[in-house]
């Protein structure tokens, strides 16, 4: 099965806790996904004062690209500010994070299983 074929259109589900934790202020909005695979292209949504330090750095075994649409995201290992326009490719192991955002921001995030993580 693939995702689904979608013209233009207002987004089917309302926004989600990510990962089932709104209490950090992250949510999700899938606009597309694939239930057999794991694909899927979602909308994340950090609130004002969102973080992610209490879990500390995060690893996770499928690819990941996300692209800022609005506001600003600090990666807090890093030092760095991240804001709309920049984009991340992430294959599977890359350690990223944790992450704070003082304002809230907005990201396209695409997922893609992987059963290889060197891939």
């Amino acid at each position: 099965m693939r995702k689904p074929e979608l013209e233009f259109h207002e987004p089917l589900v309302d926004w989600q806790k990510a990962n089932g934790d709104a209490e950090r202020g992250i949510w999700e909005q899938i606009l597309a996904a694939d239930p057999l695979s794991g694909d899927s292209t979602l909308l994340q949504r950090y609130d004002p004062g969102a973080n992610t330090i209490a879990s500390g750095v995060i690893v996770h075994d499928y690819w990941e690209e996300v692209m800022i649409l609005s506001g600003e995201l600090t990666d807090v290992t890093l030092g760095k500010t991240f804001t709309p326009g920049m984009y991340a490719c992430r294959p599977p192991g890359m350690r990223h994070g944790p992450y704070l955002s003082g304002g809230g921001c907005r990201m396209l995030v695409i997922v893609r299983p992987t059963s290889d993580p060197s891939m």
